[in-house]
């Protein structure tokens, strides 16, 4: 690992302060699950990093009327078991519990999981120059790609999204506090998220100078889910995951505002518009939950390996759409 200078500032705006307008020379350190992993395979080669530990208030989980706001940094085991999280947002509480073991879940964060870099074996290799760290080749559109998106139209490169929280927290339709030099500002967490192209970007919109603060979640009174596909039930990452949230849906009646959002199939979360029109003013049944899993793979553009995530994109939004309805899970 290479050496670096480590601060410990004690407020965010302390933290901004420290931050450069590039990345790469700064990093924030948080519950180091992803950033160390890097570090030790000289991805990432920070001169200084900049812990965000010493700062309590972003670990702080506020109740209101009419939201929930969440620090980012609390913890995943946090979210997970919080009380009124699980009531209201099933969908982030199932997603934050299904994360690794309880040893990443209890340092990882709900920021770093936002900001995490993604799993491109290519990317995470020190002596692959691949696309995103300035060479001209994305490796996996010829090589080993199971892993890899299949909604790849217009995308260079062809990473898949990893963030399940993600996921969750826009089909929840949550916003996200940024703190930067000049003060905060608000945005959807939707917007977030960008497929990079190249090593001067990352897989957010974020400037080099801003941090997330927070995520608020309206409290909305809708239906949610989570789903995720994995290979085994121990620590694993899925290979597809969905997350769901509508109106009504429940006891027979017709599912509104539908929203249906993947991750693990494109390099942000994918968010599958005809499944949700597929779904919508539709009593939730298997066999409307299981036409809205086909409509979720319109479009996709599988690469030589991955063609198997179709189907299970597919299953996926079929059971987070059942297990949102309150049936009973007969897959267990």
């Amino acid at each position: 690992m290479k050496n670096f200078q480590y601060f410990r500032p004690t407020t965010a705006p302390q933290a901004v302060a420290l931050l450069e307008n590039r990345f790469g020379n700064t990093e924030l350190l948080a519950g180091g699950t992803d950033l160390l992993a890097l570090q030790k395979e000289y991805v990432a080669q920070p001169t200084r990093v900049i812990s965000l530990n010493a700062i309590d208030a972003l670990r702080t989980i506020t109740v209101a009327d009419k939201s929930i706001t969440i620090g980012a940094g609390a913890t995943l085991a946090t979210i997970a078991g919080h009380a009124q999280l699980r009531q209201h947002f099933p969908a982030l509480t199932e997603a934050a519990g299904e994360v690794a073991g309880p040893q990443i879940r209890n340092m990882a964060t709900l920021g770093g999981n936002l900001c995490q870099r993604n799993r491109c074996w290519y990317f995470r290799d020190e002596h692959t120059n691949c696309l995103l760290k300035g060479g001209n080749t994305c490796f996996a559109l010829d090589g080993e790609n199971k892993y890899h998106a299949i909604f790849t139209q217009g995308h260079r490169c062809v990473i898949a999204s990893p963030s399940t929280l993600a996921s969750a927290l826009i089909a929840l339709n949550a916003s996200a506090t940024i703190l930067g030099p000049k003060g905060t500002r608000t945005s959807e967490v939707v917007k977030i998220f960008r497929a990079p192209t190249g090593p001067a970007e990352r897989e957010h919109n974020l400037a080099p100078n801003e941090m997330i603060q927070s995520v608020a979640i309206p409290i909305d009174s809708l239906t949610n889910a989570s789903y995720e596909v994995r290979q085994k039930l121990a620590y694993d990452w899925p290979l597809v995951q969905a997350a769901v949230a509508f109106r009504g849906g429940r006891n027979g009646a017709n599912a509104t505002n539908v929203k249906i959002v993947l991750s693990q199939v494109a390099p942000t979360p994918y968010l599958a518009e005809a499944a949700g029109r597929a779904l919508e003013n539709r009593a939730v049944t298997e066999a409307t939950a299981t036409a809205a899993g086909r409509a979720a793979g319109e479009g996709a553009k599988p690469l030589s390996q991955n063609g198997y995530k179709i189907k299970l994109v597919e299953i996926a939004v079929k059971r987070a759409l059942l297990l949102a309805a309150g049936m009973k899970p007969y897959w267990v």
